[in-house]
């Protein structure tokens, strides 16, 4: 079920009053919505709920053998292999026994199975070996809790898309008695709006843009290839952040608090900055389940750079089967090199231009500097092959000038998107109304935004990151 379907916006209002006319039995609560996350979730495929349901069973009674002790390890290796297995095979599968078999000199199809790509494994199994490691390491006590325990790992805002959420967060509230918070339900309303903005009017009018020139790259002017690029980096992060805002915004209606997933990254100031702000529930999962396991910064400068990669390479691998995918994480790891060599990789970790309404040149100068950065990764990122990601680069830097066709419309969405994110960059979304008083000036605000939804909104029926 996608959150831009009618469907969506007729079962959002039933769980919410269910869920709240149950508000005195958690159990019953935490039983709803693993009902209606299942329900959610089987609206693709119902045989995808096979997976997602062995996948809890193993990551709880796992938890259950670590906590008692005896097999610890075992039950904890046997888990991550369990799951990476399952992750591996649907994901990974056909890619290396394709890649082995032309290797070798044959046909790569005879070998590959087809498998239909279940909306979301990657996200929920990180999620679900979390919570073993966790328990592994005496970060938190087994739960024996097996509805609540479902919740957590089948929660509906963010089980296809995430954020990847710890249940050293997240479970602990589906164990608590939750109260209806009205404050926290508006903010959330809030921020799926912005989320809807984002998702439907910004990225959306910028993907009828970037596909149209991605499906003719040959005929394309330099301009029109470098504006695709551009555009694309603003598409994806409006789809996915947009998905994350909407996703944690859901969740505020049921009194559940999930993580922040972006943070601006494109008012960073270099690409170490940009990585801690970009999807962050899955950077964190990496530092401190892989990055930190192999010595994180606590070791030479050699083994960072190498520890860095690891990371890199794993994170372009995680969001796909395709040589594309780790060369945009060898990219960035490449990228990384010299901030690393000059211990320059936490220099910026408070927010760009404090206490300032504009940057300064140099700040401009910097962020401008990393988008340009980060939009030539897209550009791996989103080619289906490393020739088409040749012949785009080859086309940005040696094409003509002729037939720009930039789209006006979209240029000032993405222009609205840059200023409200800006003048919003210390608060958690482009809508947080904290210190209007004024509930005209808000409401104004709200209508708007509606208004420029239902106007402009292209309404696709997918979200990029459903793929990973």
């Amino acid at each position: 079920m996608l959150f831009t379907s009618i469907e969506f916006f007729v079962f959002l209002p039933i769980v919410f009053a269910l869920y709240w006319l149950l508000r005195r039995q958690v159990r019953w609560q935490n039983l709803l919505v693993v009902v209606a996350s299942y329900v959610f979730y089987g609206w693709w495929d119902w045989r995808f709920l096979l997976l997602i349901a062995f996948t809890s069973v193993c990551s709880y009674f796992s938890g259950i053998v670590i906590g008692n002790g005896r097999w610890r390890k075992s039950a904890l290796w046997g888990n991550i292999v369990i799951n990476l297995a399952i992750l591996g095979l649907f994901k990974y599968y056909d890619f290396f026994a394709a890649e082995l078999a032309t290797l070798l000199g044959c046909s790569g199809d005879s070998v590959m199975l087809h498998l239909i790509l279940p909306v979301g494994i990657s996200f929920y199994t990180f999620q679900a070996l979390s919570y073993s490691i966790d328990i592994y390491r005496g970060k938190m006590e087994p739960t024996r809790d097996v509805v609540a325990f479902f919740a957590y790992v089948s929660f509906f805002p963010q089980l296809v898309a995430g954020p990847i959420e710890r249940a050293t967060n997240l479970l602990p509230q589906f164990q608590q008695q939750r109260h209806f918070d009205y404050s926290m339900a508006v903010d959330g309303v809030r921020q799926m709006l912005w989320g809807f903005f984002k998702k439907v009017v910004v990225a959306d009018n910028c993907a009828v843009y970037v596909d149209d020139i991605w499906n003719n790259i040959a005929g394309e002017s330099s301009v029109n290839l470098a504006m695709a690029a551009a555009l694309f980096s603003i598409q994806i992060y409006c789809d996915f952040s947009g998905y994350s805002d909407i996703a944690i915004g859901t969740a505020k209606l049921f009194g559940i608090r999930l993580m922040r997933n972006f943070n601006v990254p494109y008012f960073s100031r270099d690409i170490a900055e940009f990585w801690r702000r970009w999807h962050i529930s899955l950077t964190t999962w990496f530092r401190d389940y892989v990055y930190i396991p192999l010595g994180g910064s606590r070791v030479g400068k050699w083994k960072i750079v190498r520890n860095t990669f690891v990371i890199f390479l794993v994170s372009g691998l995680w969001h796909g089967a395709n040589w594309t995918f780790i060369l945009w994480g060898a990219f960035h790891a490449v990228l990384f090199l010299p901030l690393i060599l000059l211990g320059k990789n936490r220099k910026y970790t408070d927010i760009v231009a404090d206490g300032r309404w504009i940057p300064s040149i140099k700040e401009f100068g910097q962020m401008l500097f990393t988008f340009i950065l980060a939009a030539l990764g897209w550009i791996l990122f989103r080619s289906q092959s490393i020739g088409e990601a040749v012949d785009f680069f080859g086309g940005i830097f040696g094409g003509g000038l002729a037939d720009i066709s930039i789209p006006k419309r979209t240029l000032v969405f993405v222009l609205i998107l840059m200023v409200v994110e800006w003048l919003q960059r210390k608060r958690e979304h482009g809508l947080s109304m904290e210190g209007v008083r004024s509930g005209v000036v808000r409401y104004a605000c709200y209508l708007a935004v509606l208004a420029v939804i239902f106007m402009f909104g292209v309404f696709n029926e997918t979200f990029i990151y459903f793929q990973f």
